[in-house]
């Protein structure tokens, strides 16, 4: 296909007051026979705790999360039932898991699902999550390099973690839990002169840095081995943070994307769980396809037993009891249907989610054709850390084929040689991540 006039470079940059930003993606910037050039990949995390029905009794079958049958020849249960119409864009994956999580405590895991780390020895010592390994790659072309979202906010305590995303350092990185702040964030348009002023804030804070920084150098001459390296790990967040500060900066010059308010239901709270999972589900599809972000993960829940907000979230379908006392009581008389019906409920809106990324046109394909999403919890039931019920869906134009129910023996393949595989897919160099030993081929087309 030869190159029309109004034809764009994906390369083409926004030039003004000292700074070259790039563009995100435009329907002219497809230039090539395959209409993919140029494209942005993205990805996608969504988390939940407590586990699922793993294997139900034979009068409870119906409830349980993993379809039956293998391969192409597998059939949903009510749980996953509205995964059906997405059936070709989706691969349902079981009996892997994080060897580094097999001794830690049943509620421990929720900290190390994207790192894979091993958390021992009275450490909370964590490692980069996949989602910031990615962003570091791919996320300095957007305003926001990563979105970091949970029912709960905040970052939470060692191994109750309220976030799934974990910085280089293996520090967490707080979650947004808000609509109405996500929102503004995102999409927020500035008042007259709010600019200057937060370019002025910027401006001091940057300077500020400097001043540390040059003071470290000095500092660091008269410390002992032990003591530069601590200061070392504490210039890299000051580093980190510099960055955040430049990226802000230039961007003060790109208006923000023009969403219609009326769309969403920013006023959502987690006393409504329905709106308020809808309302974060719908903010992430937004981001993406504003490209206002490549990289997002939402916790729906952590795994705090009953001090987690979420645990409030079953009384929506008028299920009596916590999140965390739904997954305990599935061996009980109408345990597992009634633990089904939630995991049930949280599909949907995964499906959903998913269905408005398939349907948000981009290039020859979807934005869902580019983006990779995993679905998934660090329990197969409450309290055990084997045979993850994952979902993975997207990116069939990255190299992903789906329509299948992938089931593993654990002591042969586990999650951190799939996160390599996806890292390989979204064009993101590593060699390993975490405690990979290979490649997850059988989702390579």
């Amino acid at each position: 296909m030869t190159q029309k006039s109004w034809h764009l470079d994906r390369r083409t940059f926004l030039r003004g007051s000292g700074v070259a930003l790039a563009l995100p993606w435009m329907e002219g910037m497809s230039v090539h026979a395959s209409g993919e050039s140029g494209l942005p990949n993205r990805f996608c995390a969504v988390y939940w705790p407590f586990g699922v029905v793993a294997a139900p009794k034979d009068d409870e079958k119906d409830w349980g999360w993993f379809p039956n049958g293998t391969g192409k020849n597998f059939q949903f249960t009510k749980v996953l039932q509205s995964m059906e119409p997405l059936r070709e864009q989706i691969t349902v994956i079981g009996g892997i898991s994080h060897p580094n999580g097999w001794s830690m405590g049943g509620h421990d895991t929720g900290d190390i699902f994207l790192t894979g780390a091993k958390l021992d020895h009275g450490s909370f010592a964590n490692t980069i999550s996949l989602d910031q390994v990615i962003a570091e790659e791919i996320g300095a072309e957007t305003r926001f390099g990563s979105l970091t979202l949970s029912s709960d906010g905040g970052v939470g305590e060692p191994t109750r973690s309220m976030t799934l995303a974990f910085s280089k350092e293996g520090r967490p990185i707080p979650a947004l839990a808000s609509p109405r702040q996500i929102y503004d964030r995102l999409f927020g348009q500035e008042k007259s002169g709010s600019a200057l002023k937060q370019r002025q804030r910027l401006q001091n804070a940057s300077s500020i840095l400097d001043r540390v920084l040059e003071h470290s150098r000095s500092l660091n001459r008269s410390l002992g081995k032990e003591d530069r390296r601590k200061l070392d790990e504490y210039l890299s967040s000051v580093d980190a943070v510099e960055q955040r500060i430049g990226r802000a900066e230039a961007w003060l010059d790109i208006p923000k994307p023009t969403v219609d308010e009326s769309s969403l239901d920013v006023d959502a709270s987690q006393e409504g769980p329905k709106e308020y999972i809808k309302a974060m589900y719908d903010l992430i599809s937004l981001a993406f396809r504003t490209d206002s972000t490549r990289v997002a993960t939402y916790m729906l829940g952590q795994v705090a037993g009953a001090t987690t907000i979420a645990n409030a979230f079953p009384a929506c379908l008028g299920l009596s009891g916590n999140w965390h006392g739904l997954a305990h009581a599935v061996g009980k008389k109408g345990g597992a249907e009634n633990l089904g019906r939630f995991d049930q409920f949280l599909a949907e809106n995964h499906a959903r989610f998913l269905q408005s990324l398939a349907d948000a046109k981009e290039g020859q394909g979807s934005v869902l054709d580019r983006t990779i999403v995993l679905y998934g919890s660090s329990n197969s039931r409450t309290h055990n850390n084997h045979n993850y019920p994952l979902l993975l869906a997207g990116g069939n134009h990255l190299g992903v084929q789906h329509g299948q129910y992938l089931r593993y023996n654990e002591k042969e393949m586990r999650l951190s040689n799939l996160y390599r595989t996806l890292l390989d897919r979204l064009n993101v160099p590593a060699e390993q991540f975490a405690d990979s030993t290979g490649e997850f081929t059988d989702i390579l087309t």
